[in-house]
């Protein structure tokens, strides 16, 4: 990887803040995030680069030459800005979710909406076969939004799968990690288990994403080295269907509370003018002109670096 100054590595950290406080957003991926933010595909050959023959490096060349294959100071700079986050940031997110729910989807719609743009325009020629790529992966997103979750499954090998696909969730731009573990059921018993401290339950679920993370990562970067345009016009559509679920102007039809938290599980999308209740219009279409300002900000500032 190239040499990074001090700098560098404190933007990437803030990129990892940002990654972190979408992921706490059932609905926003952390993985639209990276893309639009320039680190995706070095996150993805990062973490694939982290296999049986990096403890052959440690092993036989060191220390040294195991951190540099690794990539390590890139992801400890990320991954610590995820972690800052969850810590600080993610509650105050969650107080928004709860109690400014309009002003906070609107901001992530503009910017989930612009990013479109974003990956779209990476694309390097349409043919009839991303077009039909772009469809499909729009329509499974949208299809993944629409589906009832599961009731609560407490199951070790389900957990570990829910663990596995949740995180891949996360890194896929326009799918939200956090939504996948409440359509499995497992959001519940994952979100109980760190609570009450059930480690056998914490391994099980981090092991599962440990293992989705390292195996889909590996085949993202095949995808991304054979057939780019492809798995590029595959994540724009992921990112346009996900839209379905984060429009900011919802009737909710069911809710449930795990714990301290409540979920809604059951809505449809109203238009702004049919909602029940203060509709915060001029706020919500500012707080969308922000979010979708944003990324071509970011663009430009990255641009010119």
């Amino acid at each position: 990887m190239k040499g990074r100054q001090l700098l560098d590595y404190v933007f990437i950290t803030l990129k990892g803040i940002a990654m972190g406080a979408a992921d706490v957003v059932p609905g926003v991926s952390g993985g639209t995030i990276a893309f639009i933010s320039g680190i995706y595909e070095e996150l993805i050959s990062s973490i694939n680069n982290i296999n049986l023959s990096l403890f052959t490096t440690l092993r036989k060349e060191g220390l040294k030459a195991f951190w540099g294959k690794a990539n390590g100071n890139f992801l400890l700079a990320l991954f610590s800005g995820i972690f800052i986050s969850v810590l600080s940031l993610a509650k105050f997110l969650s107080w928004l979710l709860e109690n400014q729910p309009i002003l906070l989807w609107s901001f992530f719609f503009g910017l989930v909406l612009a990013s479109i743009f974003f990956v779209g325009k990476e694309i390097k020629k349409w043919t009839t076969a991303t077009v039909v790529i772009f469809i499909v992966g729009a329509a499974i997103a949208y299809f993944i939004t629409e589906l009832p979750p599961n009731e609560n499954v407490e199951s070790l090998p389900y957990l570990f799968l829910s663990g596995a696909l949740a995180v891949c969730a996360m890194i896929l731009p326009g799918i939200s990690g956090a939504f996948i573990l409440v359509l499995l059921g497992s959001y519940k018993t994952i979100l109980d288990a760190v609570h009450e401290r059930d480690i056998k339950i914490v391994i099980t679920v981090a092991l599962g994403a440990v293992f989705g993370l390292l195996s889909f990562a590996r085949l993202l970067k095949w995808m991304f080295s054979h057939y780019k345009n492809i798995t590029l016009a595959l994540l724009t559509g992921f990112i346009l269907g996900s839209l379905n679920k984060i429009w900011p102007w919802k009737k909710v039809l069911e809710t449930k509370t795990f714990g301290d938290k409540t979920v809604v599980i059951d809505d449809i999308n109203v238009l702004p003018w049919a909602f029940d209740g203060d509709n915060q219009l001029i706020l919500a279409i500012i707080l969308a002109i922000i979010g979708f300002s944003l990324i071509f900000i970011l663009e430009r500032v990255a641009s010119k670096k």
